[in-house]
């Protein structure tokens, strides 16, 4: 029979490091108030043991769980095919891992998983939240609030228009759009056409919102509303060629809708750039160099946009506020520059 191997324990702890057993336990909870020799016997006492804190007890002590809900309001079929989530989370999850915070991750289809959601913040698993890719009819905003967890929104948050008391994480949308649409009239195109994604998210309204800027008085109909998704830009863009066959550039709000749209020009056998130039928005590698030809477009680092939502939720529940690189009292929204990245298709 296979002998049960014993855990090492906090009195384990305390008899080799030659302390009391309340002393063990502030060292490893963090807690002030032990001078740095005891200290230092305590931290060499827990690495020859191997001891490893029980995170309940832990949690009694300090009020922490030290994990963290992501939540994607997304369901899991677009989440795990769309590589901006990957990256996104890949960013979240180096900087809480960083910091020896679990990652939670929460998706949401429907009412019942938003209950769920709603459910398991309250019961006070986690010390707070970070949240992106929200709907505007979204309920999650006011379950995270009545729930109380501290919250990092990944996105400009549509329900207080962006203004001060909501933090959030987002890039240049609007501005980073104005920079595509501006590049494409550079070439000497005059009939560009906006693939949009989905108009109940910010960061789509905000890419339109920046097409509209440059193209203000252009036929309405030269606008096609996609929803992030290849299948929605190839649908979007066989819309435009029909009301449009003269259209000579396309600006797609993410790299998938500009792929599908250059799926769609292939088969109408439109030249790209001779006859119909194209630029996407993200710049995922994946994506935008193995298209045919390479895609220009508009680059967010999606990455240290998590990193960022991570480190300000972080620093809120440590109480520090205010992150690197800024001045003063934090402030509710950091927004990332973007970078036009030329490439064959513009």
């Amino acid at each position: 029979m296979t002998e049960t191997v014993q855990r090492p324990t906090l009195e384990a702890v305390a008899a080799r490091a030659g302390v009391s057993r309340a002393t063990v336990s502030r060292v490893v909870n963090g807690s002030d108030g032990v001078r740095e020799p005891l200290a230092e016997r305590v931290r060499q006492a827990v690495e020859e043991l191997g001891y490893v804190p029980n995170q309940a007890a832990r949690s009694l002590v300090t009020r922490r769980h030290d994990a963290v809900a992501v939540i994607v309001a997304e369901p899991e079929t677009r989440v795990f095919a769309d590589p901006f989530f990957a990256r996104q989370l890949r960013g979240i999850s180096k900087e809480l891992t960083a910091h020896d915070n679990q990652l939670v991750l929460l998706l949401t289809e429907d009412r019942d998983d938003h209950a769920r959601v709603g459910r398991y913040l309250a019961g006070g698993h986690v010390d707070g939240a970070l949240v992106f890719s929200l709907h505007i009819d979204d309920p999650l905003p006011e379950l995270i609030q009545r729930a109380g967890l501290p919250t990092v929104f990944g996105g400009r948050p549509y329900f207080n228009g962006g203004r001060g008391g909501v933090s959030y994480v987002d890039s240049d949308n609007r501005g980073g759009a104005r920079d595509a649409v501006r590049h494409l009239l550079g070439l000497g195109r005059r009939h560009v056409a906006h693939i949009t994604g989905a108009l109940d998210q910010t960061s789509a309204v905000d890419r339109h919102d920046g097409y509209r800027d440059v193209m203000a008085g252009a036929d309405p109909g030269l606008v096609a509303q996609g929803d992030f998704t290849p299948a929605s830009g190839e649908r979007a863009m066989r819309e435009l060629l029909g009301r449009h066959p003269g259209l000579d550039a396309v600006f797609a709000a993410n790299d998938l809708m500009a792929a599908g749209a250059l799926r769609v020009l292939r088969e109408h056998g439109r030249r790209v750039p001779d006859d119909v130039a194209v630029v996407g928005f993200d710049d995922m590698p994946p994506i935008a160099e193995q298209t045919e030809p390479p895609l220009t477009t508009v680059r967010q680092d999606i990455e240290e946009m998590g990193r960022l939502m991570a480190r300000l939720l972080l620093r809120d529940l440590d109480g520090t506020g205010t992150p690197e690189g800024t001045a003063g009292a934090r402030p509710a929204g950091l927004i990332l520059p973007t970078t036009l990245i030329r490439r064959s298709s513009a």
